[in-house]
């Protein structure tokens, strides 16, 4: 299902494309599994990284008004130090936003989790390119946490 590319000679980066499917995260989860394992300090930044990753990536499923056919980037890197950052890439220019959500909504809360639980997170629109995409880092000590 996904198509993965690793354009940089260094094992510190991976990239793949996905289709705007449900089923698109858990590829992501698999793509992130995959990159963190053979790295010593990959295992601990697991749990929380797959799940960050299947949160940015259901919200560019659901959430993205991109014409069909269009696909999902995604972009692993872990830096010197260890720290993890997801981007995700869709074709929707909008930025997510934050939003409360009530005890009985059955969803809206990924945002929160981003941001509870990643180092940092962000929005950049993509440059020469249509569309945006949400980032995260995860840090050691944040996923020991």
């Amino acid at each position: 299902m996904p198509e993965t590319h690793s354009p940089s000679p260094t094992p510190s980066e991976q990239t793949c494309w996905l289709p705007r499917h449900h089923k698109s995260p858990r590829a992501a989860r698999r793509e992130l599994r995959e990159f963190l394992l053979p790295h010593p300090a990959g295992e601990p930044l697991l749990p929380v990284g797959e799940l960050l990753v299947s949160e940015l990536v259901t919200n560019a499923v659901q959430h993205a008004r991109a014409p069909r056919g269009r696909l999902i980037f995604v972009r692993f890197l872990l830096s010197l130090d260890d720290t993890l950052r997801i981007e995700v890439h869709d074709a929707d220019s909008e930025k997510p936003s934050l939003r409360p959500a009530t005890s009985a909504d059955e969803s809206g809360r990924g945002l929160l989790l981003i941001q509870e639980l990643a180092t940092q997170w962000g929005c950049c629109p993509r440059v020469g390119g249509i569309g945006k995409f949400v980032w995260c880092h995860l840090s050691p000590d944040a996923a020991a946490a």
